[in-house]
């Protein structure tokens, strides 16, 4: 499996950040616009650089640009896609099939959200994608899944719908099941919040629509 890390601008908790990476095998690093100042900090040299770098610090940009090997992709402010987007396009015309976004979950909300939606073009082609961070790890389904609580990334899964309606959904191994059970966005958001495993493995499945997945902790 070939896996690109994504570093966004957003906050990013750095402890949080090198057990990650100590935990993960990553083959290609892409650095979003400000997130450039996060690798650097965490000493990752990036095979791509992507934005419009109105966001980083000059100097931190000067001392990248001094690196053999890097490619740089310089575009506009004035553009209809985000950074990360832009980030998640080149990560995939590489040919990874698992992509990590980091940085992409801490700060401005409208960025978080976009970020979560930037999932669905990865979701639609195959490609595992989630976005991370001390607490969250965040994926959207279009088909079921079975959660290990050995490898789950928290205490809680929960799941909200993405799309108007998800329907047919079954929890299976979870302290609260469920069976059959049709969701409408907007409507008893707080059925599938803070589940959990209630035996070693769980198992989850629906019959149409996507699922946002979020397994946090506290």
């Amino acid at each position: 499996m070939k896996t690109c890390l994504v570093v966004t601008g957003g906050k990013t908790d750095e402890a949080f950040a090198r057990s990650f990476l100590l935990q993960e095998s990553i083959q290609k690093i892409i650095a979003v616009d400000r997130g450039l100042e996060t690798a650097g900090r965490l000493g990752l040299v990036p095979d791509y650089i992507v934005g419009d770098f109105d966001s980083v610090d000059p100097q931190v940009l000067a001392e990248y640009k001094k690196l053999p090997f890097i490619v740089w992709e310089h575009h506009k402010p004035e553009k209809n896609q985000t950074d990360t987007e832009l980030a998640r396009n080149r990560a995939m015309t590489l040919g990874c099939d698992r992509i990590f976004f980091l940085g992409a979950t801490g700060g401005r909300l409208d960025h978080m959200l976009a970020n979560i939606h930037t999932l669905y073009v990865c979701m639609q082609k195959g490609v595992e994608a989630y976005l991370v961070d001390a607490q969250n790890r965040v994926s959207l389904l279009d088909e079921g899944r079975t959660f290990c609580r050995s490898s789950q990334w928290g205490k809680y899964i929960s799941f909200l719908p993405y799309t108007d309606r998800v329907t047919g959904i079954t929890l299976e191994g979870f302290r609260y099941p469920l069976t059959g059970k049709n969701l409408k966005k907007g409507q008893e958001p707080g059925l599938c919040i803070s589940n959990e495993l209630a035996e070693e493995y769980g198992t989850l499945r629906f019959s149409g629509g996507v699922l946002v997945c979020m397994e946090t902790r506290d």
